[in-house]
């Protein structure tokens, strides 16, 4: 090992970035989404490479492929399961990592460029997770990348021609599956190499903890090793109990059963919906209902906005103190935000033309209520803020 470190420096790596990286001695299990995210990004590269190696992307072909790795290939089932509802568990994983840094402020500065690269992270497993969602070419899947690629046509002067490009043709078919598929198999690598930037961007300004104040000595850290490491490895476990107790005992909770019957274009389903972690965001899109020809662009530009203003939040908070646990008017607000996503999702879920209390009242409505407190939660953060409007609670000095 000596001859090794002389070439290069791999002990002292591991020294200062991992096993005596000073880490906050106050961290609780929400931090350990983020390297359960890590965990489950894994999971999904590892059984995506297999499942590749017996994947066709024809559309004659594809969905009788998807059904002989399932019956034909030795443990086909197990790795199809894994694969599908990892990106689920991918998705939760995620979902809760974000919402605790919006909740402890560790978008805050000086961590706004970590904050970008998590977001820019999403961006692409949203990308990834769509173009995956194709590839089983089940009426689901056709009918999905239909409606989703047709958004493209809303934008002005060259949305038409973009989407006969995405599709290599004139609807969606075969030159599309295999630009899914190549895209597919490529965007985790590369969501990979964002992650090592991102872990980059933590160490460089280290972690965030659940009081929000900057570490000022030794006696506020631990090393990462042992006390984080055994910490992670009991999330591990938790986490793989319920990710298998789902693939070995509902594999089929988070999958739609229409997915289930071979792509038929001259066959529309009853209800198309995305997967569950997309449901916010259809129904935002869903919501925004302006008259004339701009209605579909609003939609898109909507739903788009949804997730770019992420972006700006590090700018739209303007409080000294970081983390919610002091400052009880944000607290709530936040509350209210992630209430609504809930809501939202569940919007996103049932038919637009849907209605609640006996049909008194049209889900659209709700919809847009929704909508207008997801956009209303960040101007409002930013009001108070901005106004000194909260009063926040006494802040300790140290950790």
């Amino acid at each position: 090992m000596e001859w090794v470190d002389e070439r290069l420096p791999v002990t002292e790596l591991l020294k200062s970035q991992a096993t005596e990286y000073p880490t906050p001695k106050n961290l609780n299990y929400w931090w350990n989404f983020g390297s359960l995210a890590l965990l489950v990004l894994i999971i999904m590269i590892a059984t995506g490479l297999f499942l590749a190696m017996h994947y066709k992307a024809d559309a004659n072909q594809s969905f009788d492929v998807v059904e002989h790795i399932m019956r034909d290939v030795n443990f086909g089932w197990l790795l199809r399961y894994a694969h599908a509802n990892g990106a689920s568990f991918f998705f939760m994983v995620v979902y809760i990592h974000i919402l605790r840094g919006m909740y402890y402020g560790s978008y805050r500065k000086p961590r706004e460029i970590l904050w970008w690269f998590g977001i820019i992270i999403f961006f692409m497993m949203m990308g990834t997770a769509f173009m995956g969602y194709v590839l089983p070419w089940g009426q689901m899947s056709y009918w999905g990348a239909a409606v989703i690629t047709n958004l493209m046509s809303a934008i002005p002067f060259i949305g038409e021609d973009l989407v006969v490009w995405i599709w290599g043709g004139f609807a969606v078919g075969d030159p599309t599956l295999n630009r899914f598929f190549a895209l597919h198999f490529l965007l985790p690598l590369v969501i990979f190499g964002v992650v090592i930037v991102h872990l980059w961007a933590l160490h460089a300004v280290h972690s965030n903890n659940p009081v929000g104040i900057d570490l000022h000595d030794e006696k506020d850290t631990l090393p990462f090793h042992p006390y984080y490491t055994i910490k992670d490895l009991y999330g591990y476990g938790i986490f793989m109990i319920i990710f298998c107790a789902f693939v070995f005992y509902a594999p089929n909770f988070f999958l739609e059963p229409d997915n289930y019957i071979p792509a038929n274009p001259m066959q529309t389903p009853a209800h198309i919906v995305p997967e569950w972690y997309f449901l916010p965001f259809y129904a935002i899109l869903r919501s925004i209902d302006f008259l004339g020809s701009f209605s579909k662009l609003a939609g898109v530009l909507a739903m788009v906005g949804s997730i770019m203003i992420l972006f700006i939040l590090p700018f739209l908070d303007r409080s000294p103190v970081r983390s919610f646990r002091y400052r009880p008017l944000s607290r709530q607000l936040f509350w209210i935000f992630f209430v609504d996503c809930l809501i939202l999702g569940w919007v996103g879920y049932n038919p637009a033309d849907a209605a609640i209390f006996d049909g008194a009242l049209p889900l659209i409505i709700v919809g847009r209520t929704c909508t207008a407190i997801y956009f209303g939660y960040f101007f409002l953060l930013w009001a108070i803020t901005a106004f000194d409007i909260e009063k926040h609670q006494p802040v300790p000095k140290s950790i």
